[in-house]
C-alpha cells in the first residue's frame, strides 16, 4: 500500500508543475490570445458560467 502512495505523490507533484507551467503561459498572453482560449474552453464545457 505504501508503494502504491509513492505513486500518488508523483502525480501530486507533477498536477502542481504542470499547474505553475500553465499560470505562467497564462500570465504571458495577450488579450485577443486569451479570448480564443476563454472562447475554447467555454465551448468545450471546461469553464461554465
Amino acid at each position: 500500500m505504501a508503494y502504491t502512495g509513492r505513486f500518488k505523490q508523483t502525480d501530486d507533484y507533477r498536477r502542481e508543475e504542470l499547474i505553475r507551467i500553465i499560470e505562467h503561459s497564462v500570465e504571458n498572453l495577450t488579450l485577443q490570445e486569451l479570448e480564443a482560449l476563454y472562447y475554447d474552453m467555454t465551448t468545450k464545457s471546461f469553464i461554465n458560467d
